[in-house]
């Protein structure tokens, strides 16, 4: 029998958890994650801090759904906070323009900014409504439980 692909531990205090998500999140481990959040907001968590220390590897199936995530969870009158994303991930964060929703302390440093003439054309531009969304989540610095 071979090994899972994806780990989830999951610590809760009141009505707070710390969700620490080991091994692979791409479109194969994705519903698991999906699952596990969703169950954390039916238990009455409103505040999920996810640990990614242990995560070696996220495509963007997997940063799609943190937003979801991200999303469900203020709707419920929550948060959901990712902490210590791998590089890959983190870049993907940046390039996204979604840190200031996702992040609760900084991302690992995404690549060097890019330089040239068409360095101003690649640059995300925001999307329109962002800022309804920066005003729903405003950003909260603090650590991992």
């Amino acid at each position: 029998m071979p090994l899972p692909r994806l780990n989830i531990y999951r610590h809760d205090r009141r009505t707070r958890t710390l969700l620490t998500l080991a091994g692979e999140i791409d479109l194969e481990t994705v519903p698991l994650m999906r699952a596990t959040f969703e169950r954390c907001l039916r238990d009455g968590m409103r505040v999920i801090d996810v640990d990614l220390t242990p995560v070696t590897f996220c495509d963007c199936s997997g940063l799609n759904t943190f937003i979801e995530a991200f999303l469900h969870s203020t709707a419920a009158g929550g948060t959901l906070r990712l902490h210590y994303p791998p590089p890959m991930l983190a870049w993907m964060i940046d390039l996204s323009g979604c840190g200031f929703v996702l992040m609760g302390l900084p991302a690992v440093p995404g690549p060097a900014p890019l330089q040239g003439p068409l360095s101003a054309a690649l640059i995300p531009r925001p999307v329109a409504g962002i800022e309804a969304v920066r005003q729903l989540a405003p950003a909260v610095s603090g650590g991992v439980l």
